[in-house]
């Protein structure tokens, strides 16, 4: 046994369930139960925090599931950029893991967790060495840099309890959950904004009071901005629900019961969020280091970006920092420059998402291999062909091949534009939200039917 599978041996792990097939209310509580967990955790602030320099990116904050200046800082931030990093290894054949194999998927699994540990650390000590989340004057910075790793480890093993325990997956929770209070928040709270400690009896945060204090102003502009975002964010809702039910289904038959056959569906954004979650998370730790980095004053590392008054104006920072198009237009202020800067920004969006899906296709078992050896198990097979899984595989290529690359691109194309919005809990945040709970409600559904029918659960091969 080699040094690395000893230490990937030791690495400690949530326990499996011994059922192959958790009932469905066990499954919901434990998801109930890590969901309100994620809150309070939330509400615990780092102990000795001074300045908090993040505050300013709390739009960051909702793709990395994080708190800024709570013990998850970090969020997700860690078990995603671990991601990225393994699957541009892979890949690019610098790693090779064998993930047609138990082996291979638990190697690639446990190399995931042992970089996760790499870079909880390392965040950590950039967040707080580089003045992101600085220590109170007498407190030493290693406090809060143990804080926030607590924080993070928390963070990975509530993912992989829902993993095993409950429903979907601990990022996509965290991230909808972030999403969903940011969305509430921003279009019903009555509370009056509050910046540097002045209050402003003029505005509110959440829009709809903002539109109805508007009106008996008589100030027709902000009427027409915040008309604009909530229009826009029930658009967003209503077009990735309508994607979302957009199938290519398979006809397939039952080898041994003559007459009988079902249709595989194969979903239009076939990899799900996986990548806009992997490559928003990725612009976003890009974009917190160059904050991090200009207020640290490393010259040499300003053309990662250059800020003013918290915005990016230079640099690859601002490039990848979404511009509010149609505020802009709603104002009449629009210039050349923001549709150019609009323009980079969606390619970024869509080429990331393109690159992601294929690479989370390849490495989750969403390949057509892996597909036709499930279908394989269950008793389909081809109608009017013979049961081979190589004859099933070429066909599924035919579809699983472009549906990869269509669904990485729409998806890519629809989170920037959601972004360009200004929709409420962010474009992208919105767009992964909505998104996520329809899955969230898909598995669910599909546990309770399997729960009232165990033949069905056994047909599937479950």
């Amino acid at each position: 046994m080699t040094l690395m599978q000893n230490i990937l041996n030791i690495i400690p792990e949530v326990k499996a369930p011994k059922e192959k097939k958790l009932p469905f209310g066990q499954k919901l509580k434990w998801t109930a139960f890590v969901l309100i967990l994620f809150f309070i955790l939330g509400a615990v602030h780092l102990y000795g925090l001074g300045a908090n320099a993040l505050s300013q990116f709390e739009f960051l904050s909702v793709v990395l599931g994080a708190s800024f200046g709570s013990i998850i800082s970090l969020g997700i931030g860690p078990i995603v950029t671990a991601s990225i990093v393994l699957q541009l290894l892979n890949g690019a054949g610098i790693l090779n893991f064998d993930l047609t194999t138990h082996h291979g998927k638990e190697s690639f699994q446990g190399t995931q967790k042992l970089l996760t540990y790499f870079f909880i650390i390392l965040e950590a000590c950039i967040y707080v060495l580089m003045g992101g989340l600085s220590p109170k004057v007498g407190i030493h910075p290693a406090i809060l840099i143990i804080q926030l790793c607590i924080g993070a480890l928390i963070i990975m093993y509530l993912d992989e309890v829902i993993n095993k325990w409950g429903f979907g997956s601990g990022i996509s929770l965290f991230i909808a959950a972030g999403v969903s209070q940011s969305i509430f928040i921003q279009a019903l709270s009555p509370l009056h904004p509050v910046t540097a400690g002045v209050s402003d009896p003029n505005t509110y945060v959440g829009a709809i009071p903002q539109i109805f204090k508007s009106l008996t102003m008589g100030d027709s502009l902000t009427v027409g901005l915040k008309l604009a975002v909530l229009i826009a964010t029930v658009a967003v809702f209503l077009i990735v629900v309508f994607a979302q039910a957009m199938k290519v289904e398979i006809p397939l038959s039952f080898g041994r019961i003559r007459g009988h056959g079902i249709r595989w569906p194969l979903n239009f954004i076939y990899t799900s969020v996986i990548p806009v979650i992997l490559v928003s998370a990725l612009i976003a730790n890009i974009q917190l280091l160059a904050r991090l980095v200009s207020n640290a004053g490393i010259s040499w590392l300003s053309w990662l970006g250059t800020f003013s008054g918290g915005q990016a104006v230079g640099g690859l920072a601002a490039w990848l920092t979404n511009v509010n198009l149609l505020s802009k237009i709603v104002q009449g202020n629009v210039v050349a420059m923001d549709f150019a800067q609009a323009g980079v920004y969606m390619l970024i969006m869509i080429a990331g998402s393109v690159l992601f899906s294929w690479f989370w296709m390849q490495t989750s078992g969403l390949d057509p291999r892996a597909q036709a050896k499930q279908m394989m198990a269950s008793g389909l097979q081809i109608p009017g062909f013979r049961k081979d899984a190589r004859v099933l595989e070429r066909l599924l290529k035919r579809y699983i091949y472009p549906l990869t690359v269509m669904g990485g691109i729409f998806i890519g194309f629809l989170a920037s534009i959601a972004n360009m919005t200004g929709a409420l809990g962010s474009g992208t945040g919105l767009l992964l939200t909505v998104m996520i709970i329809y899955k969230l409600y898909e598995d669910v559904a599909k546990q309770h039917l399997e729960d009232m029918n165990p033949a069905l659960r056994k047909m599937m091969g479950r």
